[in-house]
């Protein structure tokens, strides 16, 4: 671990042994963001990886350590009122998307260690082959599906005037994955026509990305899980204009509705993007609770439709000290 890196770890591990941090965050509650979990540890390591994904060695070390400093506890029991009136900071986990591996991977060790969890949907993905733009970009550009595909993603690119930075052709791996890393960023501001257009170009995977509602409903049956909407589409909702940002939280909710037993109460932003308009057509759908990506601990004030949450990568689940003193950055007055 770096020096840098190291003197967070120490700080956030002293913090939570401190009494000011005890007193500081009685009765909070902090609210996680993840995505993947994938079904070893090596393949989560690399950047373009690392935000999105962890391993099973990763996450089951956080989730032994979140037991040890909080009270893992439901969503709602983190939102509803009086209830950060607990002794110890409470914490609750989420998960963005709706990935097969959160049923195949995750949902094993929620269950061993009796962590529950909130997932949220993109529900045109869910039961479908319909597949995620950033996963078969990647992947194609990183050379899993071979250099074949590799090379016809890169001409398609080129011709739409994405051209790929030098660094994606560097012989050393962790700058090529970081490169790549920061390439998918700047992906996102494209139109979600074109981004799925490109990800035609990919290689057709031989499983689905995305769970189906069998998997959904038998992970909602053990009570440990509940889902909430993360959009239709998971189209940027600010880009979208009025009709169709109604129509995209219309189509997510009936689709819960249909496929859930007790949906959440509580809206996903897709990217965690959000303005005055869209929170007003999420409160309009009648949702009071909505996730946003901003970082901070939750005290039951502030906008219950821009949530604040932190983010869990493969080194933060690796190294949960430094998510402590994100926490601790989160919670100065």
């Amino acid at each position: 671990m770096a020096i840098k890196q190291l003197i967070k770890s120490t700080s956030g591990w002293l913090y939570l042994n401190s009494p000011v941090g005890r007193q500081q965050l009685q009765g909070a509650g902090v609210i996680l963001m993840l995505h993947r979990v994938l079904s070893n540890d090596r393949a989560a390591d690399l950047p373009h990886r690392n935000e999105l994904c962890v391993g099973p060695k990763a996450f089951e070390h956080l989730l032994v350590w979140l037991r040890k400093h909080f009270d893992c506890v439901p969503l709602m029991e983190i939102l509803q009122p009086n209830a950060l009136r607990s002794e110890r900071p409470r914490v609750a986990l989420t998960f963005d998307d709706g990935w097969r591996d959160n049923a195949v991977n995750a949902f094993p060790l929620l269950q061993k260690h009796q962590v529950p969890a909130s997932i949220f949907l993109s529900t045109d993905f869910i039961g479908s082959r319909q597949r995620f733009w950033w996963e078969s970009l990647g992947e194609t550009l990183w050379g899993s599906h071979g250099e074949k595909a590799r090379m016809h993603l890169i001409e398609c690119l080129h011709a739409r005037k994405h051209p790929l930075p030098v660094l994606l052709d560097d012989i050393d791996v962790e700058r090529r994955s970081l490169a790549l890393l920061h390439y998918l960023q700047g992906l996102k501001s494209l139109a979600p026509q074109e981004l799925e257009e490109l990800t035609d170009e990919c290689p057709k995977d031989s499983l689905p990305q995305a769970l189906d509602w069998h998997q959904v409903r038998a992970m909602e049956a053990s009570g440990l899980v509940r889902f909430g909407p993360h959009g239709a589409s998971h189209a940027i909702l600010t880009g979208l204009d009025d009709v169709r940002l109604s129509e995209e939280i219309r189509r997510s909710r009936e689709a819960l509705s249909n496929g859930c037993n007790r949906p959440l109460p509580v809206y996903c932003y897709p990217n965690g993007d959000n303005d005055e308009r869209v929170r007003q057509q999420v409160a309009d759908h009648d949702y009071p609770f909505a996730l946003g990506t901003g970082t901070g601990i939750y005290r039951g004030d502030g906008d219950p439709l821009n949530l604040p949450r932190f983010g869990v990568s493969q080194r933060t689940a690796r190294h949960p000290q430094l998510l402590s003193w994100r926490i601790y950055r989160g919670a100065r007055p």
